[in-house]
This record gives C-alpha cells, structure tokens and sequence, in this order.
C-alpha cells in the first residue's frame, strides 16, 4: 500500500522540522511569535505540497517556502507576525517543543543576525547549515557567485556588530 499525500507530508516535515524552528528563531523575537510563524509556515507547506514535483530536495524547496513565508510576514507587520486561522489536529500533526536554553550559547549571534536584512538573515541560516553556494542560490534565485560575494559582505558585517 503506498503512502498518502497526507502521510508523505508528515513524514517530510518531521524529518525536516529543525529547518522551520530555525527559520522561526531568525525572524522571531519570542516563543509566541515562534509558534505563530511555525504553525504559518506549516500550513503554506501543506499547501504547497501537492506541488511539489521532487526536482529538488524536500529540504531544499522547504527552506524556499518557509523562507519566503517568514520574509512576507515580516515584511507585512513590522514585529508581529499574524496567522491564518487553522486547528492542528493532533493525529495529523504534532511538532516537538522547541528547546530555548539549547539555543542561549547562539544569543549574541542571533541578535547580531537579527540586524541583518531578510535576504541576508537567510543566506547566513544557510551557511550555518552547511548548504554548499549552489543550493543557496538555487534557494535564493540568486546567481551562485552573488552568494558568494553577499556572504563575504554579511561576515563583515557581521563581524563590526560583534566587534564594534
């Protein structure tokens, strides 16, 4: 018996939930907020989903989705993130607490990369997650060596918030 769409896509973003808590963490500035844009992000993936054609990792096509919810959020309200209606039944699914105090040693980090703009707060995530330049600019729609080049500009940056 084959898997449903339903099944598949559980399945998925279990095995790739780390993606939207970390995406979450970037564009948020609490756990209310946190849980917000997950359950938004969530539900734009299931969305999403039966078009999803397989021409490119799961992970690969969730970071675009859940990197371009996030960014329009953002941009529509300046510090809050507004949802759309929607009860998660437990059968369907159900994500994992996320652990804040694993993520205190980040803090500095993360306030630093808050300051950053959209498209750079995301490049940073993925570099942080080892994706080599070809995927972060697939995932931008970006050319592989404006990756680069905005990367070597961010860790500038990056390095005057943390050192001012």
């Amino acid at each position: 018996m084959s898997e449903t769409l339903e099944q598949s896509f559980v399945k998925q973003l279990k095995e790739n939930q780390n993606i939207v808590h970390k995406i979450c963490r970037l564009y948020t500035n609490d756990s209310e907020a946190h849980n917000d844009l997950f359950q938004e992000i969530t539900i734009q993936l299931w969305k999403a989903f039966p078009k999803f054609r397989g021409d490119s990792k799961f992970s690969t096509w969730a970071y675009r989705v859940a990197l371009n919810t996030a960014i329009t959020l953002y941009r529509k309200s300046t510090r809050s993130v507004s949802t759309v209606s929607y009860e998660v039944q437990k059968h369907f699914f159900t994500h994992e607490e996320y652990n804040f105090e694993e993520e205190e040693k980040l803090k500095l980090m993360y306030q630093a990369v808050h300051q950053l703009n959209d498209i750079e707060k995301a490049l940073v995530y993925m570099y942080l997650e080892d994706k080599d330049y070809t995927e972060i600019a697939e995932t931008l729609g970006i050319s592989e060596v404006n990756a680069r080049v905005k990367m070597n500009r961010i860790k500038g940056k990056l390095i005057k918030i943390l050192n001012p």
